[in-house]
């Protein structure tokens, strides 16, 4: 049997006994247009809707797809209304378990496909980014071939996870975040329809505004919610299911956010002024608050990116670092584990030494560009690796400081109009101190003293 996303065994129980499913598989999109979002990838024409067939394509062929965005926002879903509005054979691979072998084995079989019965191979392969360089490569005589159309799933940047070969012959697809909006029509289709809960249960305003701040963006989340609520709601024999049956039910208050308002903002403000302020403590409150009020789990680690380089720079050079990899790690897994990323990151960042010296340097040096005071590059300092360059001037006098001992030049960098003025003015606060010895030296040296 090949794989498949569900068996046929799963599929007929489903249609059999819709109670014996959970309301996430229920209400998962037949057709493209039920699914949530992703309306730009979802326009009259586009490479999906020529996967399932719609719009022909002629002497145009269809292109292999990879699929880029964080997890739970409906890449495998795409998938799966693929496999079922196609009348291509579909086959689902998953890079976390296959290899180079089952790729060539699903490869050959599609070759006899397409020579013996005519039929078109759709390969899903998932999370593809955990494929080696020479696994992806066993994929690119089908992919150019078009012995198979790949639909390629991936959470990470495809420019440095997929090889350049494979990612030149595919198009790549990037979904966009769930918006409140889409989660919203979502929730109020599976209380009506038929496939969902049929009406039995009503959500009023503040339940759902509850269950969009836990769904966090992750329809499966919010779907699965949403039933534990109505299944409890129905055994109390409620019409409605309460804000406080929702609470019960899935263990967790309804903290006083608008993620669109003022809270929202006053929150977040506070949790950077608290990193600011070295209170790990306070800081940790406000993550905690933004965490469990369904933030996005992105906003909170670019704010702690933006604090890294704004409120510490140089005292702690390891702050930036840290920060990019909390946001690299949140994408990549997801709530509720990246609560413990964004907590190792908050308590890194309040315990630092603080400086503010970079953000007031480039403060001062944007403050005399918008003031006009540019003027020209030194001519010793212009490009002269093009034919005529010479003849201009350029690049004469240049001293390359590995020349020198030292590696400094005691030459003019900056243009007449600012030459002589300090914009980085580091503190002795944590490891800038030695920066504010080293440039001290360095400052004299290029003036040639």
């Amino acid at each position: 049997m090949e794989p498949d996303l569900f068996t046929a065994a799963a599929e007929d129980r489903q249609s059999r006994e819709p109670g014996g499913s959970p309301l996430a598989v229920r209400m998962r999109p037949r057709t493209l247009d039920e699914v949530v979002g992703q309306g730009h990838l979802l326009r009259p024409g586009s490479p999906l809707r020529r996967l399932v067939g719609e719009g022909g394509g002629g002497p145009a062929g269809i292109s292999s797809v990879i699929l880029w965005g964080p997890p739970g926002i409906g890449k495998t879903t795409l998938a799966y209304v693929v496999s079922h509005a196609t009348n291509k054979r579909f086959v689902e691979l998953s890079a976390i378990t296959a290899g180079v072998k089952e790729v060539r084995a699903v490869i050959e079989s599609a070759k006899r496909e397409s020579g013996g019965y005519g039929r078109d191979t759709v390969l899903f392969l998932d999370e593809i980014h955990r494929f080696s360089k020479a696994q992806q490569d066993s994929l690119l005589p089908a992919v150019e071939n078009r012995w198979v159309t790949l639909i390629a799933a991936t959470t990470e940047n495809p420019y440095f996870s997929i090889i350049s070969p494979l990612l030149s012959r595919s198009l790549l697809l990037t979904l966009e975040p769930l918006t409140d909006d889409d989660l919203r029509g979502l929730l109020r289709r599976a209380l009506t329809d038929e496939r969902g809960l049929k009406g039995a249960v009503t959500l009023p305003e503040d339940t759902e505004d509850h269950l969009l701040r836990i769904a966090g963006g992750d329809a499966r989340r919010a779907l699965t919610a949403l039933e534990a609520g109505a299944g409890a709601a129905l055994a109390k024999g409620e019409p409605e299911i309460s804000l406080s049956t929702l609470e019960e039910t899935v263990d967790r208050a309804a903290v006083k956010y608008d993620r669109d308002g003022d809270q929202h903002y006053d929150v977040a403000s506070a949790l950077i002024k608290s990193i600011r302020g070295s209170d790990v403590d306070a800081a940790l409150h406000y993550l905690a608050r933004m965490i469990e009020a369904g933030e996005d789990p992105r906003f909170i680690a670019r704010r702690l990116m933006i604090s890294a380089s704004e409120d510490i720079g140089l005292a702690d050079p390891t702050a930036l670092p840290t920060a990019v990899a909390a946001a690299q790690a949140v994408a990549m897994i997801g709530f509720p584990e990246a609560a413990l990323t964004l907590s190792h990151a908050t308590i890194a960042l309040a315990l630092a030494p603080k400086s503010n010296a970079a953000t007031t340097a480039i403060g001062a040096a944007l403050a005399d560009v918008r003031a006009g005071k540019a003027g020209p590059v030194p001519a010793h300092l212009r490009d002269s690796h093009y034919k005529g360059a010479a003849k201009l001037g350029h690049g004469q006098g240049y001293q390359y400081p590995h020349d020198l001992p030292g590696a400094i030049a005691a030459q003019q960098y900056a243009p007449d109009e600012i030459h002589g003025r300090r914009y980085y003015e580091p503190t002795r606060y944590g490891a800038e101190a030695r920066y504010a010895d080293v440039l001290e030296r360095v400052r004299e040296r290029l003036a040639g003293e």
